[in-house]
């Protein structure tokens, strides 16, 4: 083997990691809900969201390439209050996401077993496995597992994918009437969709901190390249698999007079069953231990990415003398204990849970956006680190695309904007 593809197999990583986080709720619920709601009608925004949202997350794999240090670093360099601005932010969305992720697992966990288990239950069996995984084998468990589930993730749905292209779509029932996208509830659910597609802006920073901990594991020096080939990879299979997953809905269950489940039990068997629909019934247990392992490598790696990047911004701003380690663990099971409260309060409605953290995530994302536009443009990073002119323009659309869309979102949810168009 070269020592070019070793290198780079050294660098190979964090962008599966990121993948992991990004095909789980985003995915599964949110695309498989809008191909079984809208059709194809939403595959531009899908792909507009994939598209726009691009440079912030690359701006976090590019700032950890040029200067060895977490995006988080980039943020206090700038000013404190930019650090306190995320922290804030984070703090507003990081329960719901975490809960919203776990509840959905609890629901594959139940449906995988054969389980009629009260599924607040066994979120929180789920939330205490995953912290205690993460504290005793750290990065290297968390690296090695994902590896594995991700191949058996991606192989399953392409499989499934190709399976109902060639069945084709089903028949839509006798007096079917599509859901109307330009009203309330559909601009609210579009926002929804584009919230965590492929996931949350403020994500970002798990990028850089990942790739940190991967070149600590290695102890290779990756190159810009290297780490920017690690990340597009996993950019590229979520925006494949989102694809995937929405043209599932739509074939199987657009036009079938059936909705998905506000039961988190009785949507992962609905999920399940648009693979079987495609591939036979043979195919049940294998789906179903795949779903469950897709949705569990997104809590892990939520529970891992929020206490990695809570830990190290509670170290910058209040406790620079303390210990990375204890940080990390501390931050895991305040995130994990919160989380479960919010389960507990929010458990009797799935969609809601869902909709609440990914549309939460869609509001904030243009300062998140401005801010990682800002570091990766500032004097800390060398000319050569820098965006080529079209990331560069490519980024200010972006934050023209987040910003318009949450100003819709709020219109809407206010009642400031007229939808009778």
């Amino acid at each position: 083997m070269s020592s070019k593809r070793k290198h780079l197999l050294k660098a190979l990583g964090p962008g599966i990691l990121f993948a992991s986080t990004c095909i789980g709720v985003s995915h599964l619920v949110q695309s498989t809900r809008a191909g079984a709601d809208y059709g194809f009608s939403l595959v531009i925004f899908i792909a507009l969201a994939l598209l726009f949202k691009y440079p912030f997350f690359e701006f976090g794999s590019r700032y950890a390439a040029a200067t060895r240090t977490s995006l988080l670093q980039g943020y206090l360099k700038e000013g404190k209050w930019v650090l306190w601005v995320y922290f804030l932010l984070s703090l507003a969305s990081m329960f719901t996401v975490t809960a919203a992720v776990t509840f959905v697992t609890a629901g594959m966990l139940n449906n995988l077993m054969g389980w009629n288990i009260d599924p607040v239950y066994l979120s929180g069996g789920i939330l205490i496995v995953c912290t205690l995984i993460l504290a005793l084998g750290k990065y290297s468990i968390l690296d090695s597992l994902l590896k594995v589930i991700g191949a058996v993730l991606l192989v399953s749905t392409l499989t499934a994918f190709f399976g109902v292209l060639f069945k084709g779509r089903i028949a839509p029932v006798e007096n079917f009437i599509p859901k109307e996208l330009m009203e309330r509830n559909g601009i609210i659910f579009l926002i929804a969709l584009m919230g965590w597609m492929p996931t949350a802006v403020d994500l970002s920073t798990w990028n850089s901190l990942w790739a940190i901990e991967r070149m600590n594991q290695t102890g290779y020096r990756a190159k810009l390249k290297e780490i920017l080939f690690d990340f597009n990879f996993g950019y590229i299979v979520t925006a494949v698999l989102a694809i995937c997953f929405l043209t599932l809905g739509a074939y199987v269950m657009y036009g079938s007079g059936t909705e998905l489940s506000n039961n988190s039990t009785v949507f992962s068997d609905q999920v399940v069953q648009l693979y079987t629909n495609a591939l036979g019934q043979w195919a049940y247990p294998i789906i179903a231990i795949a779903a469950f392992s897709t949705m569990f490598s997104t809590t892990i790696t939520v529970v891992d990415g929020f206490g990695r990047a809570m830990g190290e911004t509670v170290r910058l701003l209040f406790f620079k003398n303390a210990g990375i380690k204890t940080l990390y663990t501390a931050m895991m099971v305040i995130v994990a204990v919160v989380s479960f409260f919010f389960i507990v309060l929010l458990s009797s409605n799935l969609k809601d849970l869902v909709d609440l953290a990914t549309t939460l995530s869609f509001v904030i994302a243009p300062v998140i956006a401005f801010i990682n536009y800002k570091v990766i443009m500032s004097d800390q990073i060398e000319a050569a680190y820098k965006p080529k002119p079209w990331l560069k323009n490519l980024s200010i659309l972006g934050l023209i695309f987040l910003t318009v869309f949450a100003l819709i979102y709020i219109g809407v949810y206010f009642n400031l904007l007229d939808l009778n168009f």
